[in-house]
């Protein structure tokens, strides 16, 4: 269990000084999900013997809608494979690649799967047309979400790091392609997991006040306006000490809420989930 000192020096870190709300519970499990960090770089060690299987246990143990399973993850070691990847999802709007699927061991892609629930519909004699709307992608896609949150606490309870990557879905239909993915399956996003790289250490990036989130009893719209100015000294100050360029909080937003071309293919992912057999009603 966590000091006083320590859990005041988490919450600051997590929320800027002077700024960690009130009456935060306490216990081993909620300081290490509080430590959670993105990790980008990363030792070539192996992973120990078990470690798949562990996390996917933990992801397996996750809340799955109506027990249904409608998720898939594919675990890639492959030094060429995650290579190729690597280079499929780079970033070309920003010139940055991911090298840290080349660095770690392991990469997981995790599926929105609805191959299975159609394979027992149609082999039962039903059309499966239900798996076909946009309730059912958005469940699947959930259950993917769910499985890897509780991978990765699991991974970072083990003192492995963890980074996502949204830009798996950059080209999704080459994605599915290279890893030979069903119809009624797709790709949601990555995660790297890896042990971390102690001479380039990554840092807890700061959350703004939970007034920017947090709503009680009923959505406040204005409400989150003083929590996004406050929050802009702390992002400054983070980029400043991790030597990232100088970009306010709210220029991050516009980067990623105007122009197409910041999509990185992205835009094209309508056309894709349609093409591999989601949303077709």
């Amino acid at each position: 269990m966590s000091t006083d000192d320590e859990r005041h020096e988490l919450l600051e870190q997590r929320y800027g000084k002077g700024k960690a709300p009130e009456g935060v519970r306490w216990n081993d499990q909620i300081a290490g999900m509080l430590r959670h960090r993105s990790v980008r770089a990363y030792l070539p060690d192996p992973l120990p013997e078990g470690t798949l299987e562990t996390l996917v246990a933990a992801a397996q143990s996750a809340s799955t809608s109506s027990n249904l399973h409608q998720w898939s993850v594919v675990a890639v070691t492959d030094p060429e494979l995650k290579a190729e990847i690597a280079a499929t999802t780079r970033m070309h709007s920003v010139d940055r690649g991911n090298p840290q699927i080349n660095e770690a061991p392991l990469l997981l892609l995790w599926v929105a799967d609805l191959s299975r629930s159609h394979a027992i519909a149609t082999e039962a004699g039903d059309s499966g047309d239900v798996l076909e709307q946009l309730d059912t992608f958005l469940v699947a896609a959930t259950d993917a979400a769910l499985a890897a949150q509780n991978a990765t606490v699991a991974a970072e309870s083990l003192g492995l790091g963890t980074v996502y990557i949204g830009a798996a879905r950059n080209k999704a239909r080459e994605l599915a392609e290279m890893i030979g993915l069903p119809p009624l399956s797709f790709v949601s996003f990555g995660l790297v997991v890896g042990v971390p790289d102690p001479e380039r250490p990554a840092r807890i990036r700061p959350r703004p006040a939970q007034e920017l989130v947090l709503h009680r009893e009923r959505y406040d719209t204005s409400a989150w306006r003083e929590a996004a100015d406050d929050y802009e000294e702390e992002f400054r100050t983070f980029r400043e000490d991790v030597g990232l360029g100088h970009k306010t909080w709210r220029e991050s937003v516009l980067m990623v809420s105007s122009g197409v071309e910041a999509m990185d293919g992205r835009q094209n992912l309508g056309e894709t989930v349609r093409a591999r057999g989601f949303l077709a009603g």
